[in-house]
């Protein structure tokens, strides 16, 4: 199982080793669950368990459809990787900042895709932890910067990135670990293209290349081959658009999230506005980002699953990103005994996070505008097009990548509606104070 070699190794023990250990390690985030729950505030003599805010961010947590088939049916470790994000976040709700620092820089050493939101750590920590006191009116007071507080955060992160990089510094394989932790050379996408602003600005160039060369604008002789489309992992051109760089994302991904740590910064919320900078963190990185991964849209749902049990507006956002990233990531079971059952557990997930979350905020006005049900409707007709007339049709030796197309360019939508949404509710918070 070993040799590199041997990519087409399978056996009984391996296959019972892999799942074994995978259900073993979501101990951590079980544990990771149960400190969240603590840090939600039930309202007082409620008696129905069911629908305390603590019993239902459990169940959005732990039962999670993204996470539930991306470790168990379709195979990774993401489960112990988020429990150590979601006991960070915890230690930081309970205003224990080293060891959140340190779980942190643990799980940045564990999985690098966490450079995500490591913004919002950054700046959380400086401001709300080695500055120890704010003026009157909310600004910050520059003299109680504690010079022993930042010793103290920096030797966790030195410490703990020694342990992990000191090996290959000595034996001189630094360079060949960066050159495998950012591969810039596969790609604007990845195979399957996450659903965000760069899966719509690969079918904008493709649109405008048809209409072209059907006006006679172009010449299709002379246009780079379609290999956007062609399910593999590489580099590609665009034809009718100017080609993006690593370069251009990551301009365009700190540009996406810089407002949200200023805000931060200058109007500190506590752990709830750094909780909130972390997911905008998440999803500007997730849309605007290099080779994004699909999956990786998990890493804004499950945090925001924690402010959704605790505001109205958070739940309606939630309850569009979470329908529309989980169907995202639809395309990772593509088998057909594989349908019914991502089917049923996602509209087992989504009907109970529509009804728990009505429930929590019970009153005339509805969690979600008119439009957002619209749109959020229209992923049924997507879902039966492409699991269930595209496989029937004659299109489906043709054109392959349509289905993941649809579905790629429908749900960009949506996330990026709900990061505009989360930007809208952070820009219209009121000044509040510091809270622990």
């Amino acid at each position: 199982m070993l040799v590199v070699e041997n990519l087409d190794y399978a056996s009984p023990s391996t296959v019972l080793f892999q799942r074994l250990s995978v259900v073993f390690t979501d101990v951590v985030f079980i544990c990771a669950v149960r400190e969240c729950c603590r840090c939600v505030q039930d309202q007082k003599g409620s008696r129905d368990v069911l629908n305390r805010p603590s019993f239902v961010l459990a169940v959005l947590l732990l039962w999670n459809f993204g996470l539930l088939i991306v470790d168990h049916l379709h195979f990774q470790y993401n489960g112990f990787l988020f429990g150590f994000l979601l006991l960070s976040v915890a230690k930081h709700l309970q205003s224990q900042h080293l060891q959140g620092a340190l779980l942190f820089s643990v799980l940045l050493n564990l999985k690098h895709i966490y450079l995500y939101v490591a913004p919002a750590y950054g700046v959380y920590l400086l401001r709300s932890y080695c500055f120890t006191q704010d003026n009157k009116d909310g600004s910050l007071r520059w003299r109680s910067f504690s010079l022993t507080r930042l010793l103290a955060l920096g030797s966790i992160v030195v410490s703990v990135c020694a342990l992990s990089f000191g090996p290959f510094v000595v034996m001189g394989q630094l360079p060949q670990v960066l050159s495998r932790l950012f591969p810039f050379k596969r790609g604007l996408c990845h195979a399957y293209w996450a659903p965000n602003i760069w899966a719509l600005y690969n079918v904008l160039d493709k649109s405008l290349v048809m209409l072209g060369v059907h006006l006679k604008l172009l010449e299709e002789t002379e246009l780079p081959r379609a290999s956007m489309t062609g399910g593999l992992v590489q580099e590609s051109e665009h034809a009718a658009l100017p080609s993006i760089s690593p370069s251009v994302t990551l301009v365009c991904t700190l540009l996406s999230i810089l407002p949200a740590v200023v805000s931060i910064w200058w109007r500190p919320c506590g752990a709830r506005g750094f909780l909130r900078c972390l997911v905008l963190c998440a999803l500007g990185s997730f849309i605007f980002g290099w080779h994004v991964h699909e999956k990786a849209i998990l890493i804004a749902i499950l945090p925001l699953s924690i402010l959704a049990v605790e505001s109205r507006e958070d739940a309606g956002i939630f309850l569009v990103l979470t329908t529309t990233g989980h169907y995202s990531l639809f395309p990772l079971l593509f088998t057909p005994t594989e349908l019914l059952v991502k089917v049923a557990l996602m509209m087992m997930f989504t009907i109970y996070s529509f009804t728990a979350l009505t429930k929590l905020f019970s009153g005339r006005r509805a969690l979600l505008h008119p439009l957002e049900v619209v749109y959020l409707s229209g992923l049924f007709a997507v879902a039966v097009a492409c699991e269930v007339v595209f496989p029937l049709s004659p299109w489906q030796q043709k054109l392959p990548f349509l289905p993941l197309l649809m579905t790629s360019v429908y749900c960009s939508v949506g996330v990026c509606y709900s990061f505009l949404r989360l930007y809208v509710s952070l820009l219209r918070q009121e000044e509040k104070p510091k809270q622990p």
